[in-house]
């Protein structure tokens, strides 16, 4: 259409086309020292144009409208500051699905599908399970688990209005707002006696676990963009074990299971503070990069005089 490609007289945006806007925009990134330069140019110009990615490649003497033009300018300049791809469009994929972002959440990453994956596992021949999710964020763990588990039904929590806002957003727009409720809640304090009692068969969090000392080694992406509060204890990175171990326990129904993420090399204090909270089987599983990623542990059925792991 006419209204898709400036005129000729247009002099303010001659030239404006896909290749010559990814050119201006790689020689841009790479300037200021963004890895992966040309991948970012090409998913901001795509979105920013209304093009598919392809397209980019196959027609790069396409015009480009200009106010889009001035889009994708703009996302180039704040991802030269470091401002994750992530956070310019709002949102980020994670296992099937697409997930918006908001300031107080954490922006997922391929790692945590770990837990994702974990989860269905042990849940996979389960009837109606229950789950809860603390730190929920966007909700991107609870979500993603349950849309693999059909009947399952989970609850997220967490300290910021914001992220509950967020996540609530997402189930709505997954179609799971059946399945899944958010609430703000410091740990346990939003569930109610009855839930308390009856319990879940899963426990999950991604809480927060880079040491106060860790935090200066970060990526700018990730210290300027991310929650601080979702990333560290200001501390040595176990505080929020040493609570969600033992209300874990109190929340696990017998037979049930927990899985926490964790950071490089914190498996084995995970584990013994798992293990204290009165869980059995410890087990760990790495990421695709090979690092130990997840921790998990399961709570016994036990009868008079018989336990059943």
């Amino acid at each position: 259409m006419a209204g898709d490609h400036p005129t000729p007289h247009d002099g303010a945006i001659r030239g404006a086309t896909l290749g010559t806007l990814m050119a201006e925009a790689v020689a841009a990134l790479n300037a200021a020292g963004i890895e992966n330069a040309r991948m970012d140019a090409r998913i901001l110009l795509a979105r920013a144009a209304g093009v598919d990615g392809g397209r980019i490649t196959a027609w790069p003497e396409d015009a480009v409208a200009p106010d889009k033009v001035a889009v994708f300018r703009d996302m180039i300049t704040r991802r030269t500051q470091n401002e994750p791809v992530g956070r310019i469009l709002g949102e980020r994929d994670f296992w099937r699905h697409t997930f918006k972002l908001a300031p107080d959440t954490l922006e997922p990453r391929p790692d945590s599908e770990t837990l994702v994956e974990w989860a269905i596992d042990f849940l996979e021949d389960a009837d109606a399970p229950r789950i809860v999710d603390f730190g929920t964020g966007t909700g991107c763990l609870l979500l993603s688990t349950l849309g693999d588990l059909p009947g399952s039904t989970g609850i997220g929590l967490d300290i910021s209005d914001g992220a509950v806002a967020c996540a609530q957003q997402n189930a709505a727009a997954l179609e799971m707002e059946d399945q899944a409720e958010f609430r703000v809640s410091d740990w346990d304090s939003a569930l109610s006696p009855a839930e308390r009692e009856a319990g879940f068969d899963l426990v999950m969090s991604n809480p927060p676990y880079i040491t106060r000392d860790e935090m200066d080694s970060l990526s700018p992406e990730v210290q300027k963009f991310d929650p601080r509060r979702a990333l560290t204890d200001e501390g040595d990175g176990l505080a929020a074990y040493r609570i969600l171990s033992k209300t874990a326990f109190e929340l696990t129904k017998p037979g049930g299971f927990v899985i926490f993420e964790i950071g490089r090399g914190q498996e084995a204090d995970v584990g013994h503070l798992l293990v204290e909270a009165g869980f059995v089987g410890v087990e760990h599983r790495e990421d695709l990069g090979g690092i130990v990623r997840c921790v998990a542990a399961k709570k016994t059925r036990c009868s008079v005089g018989r336990c059943v792991i």
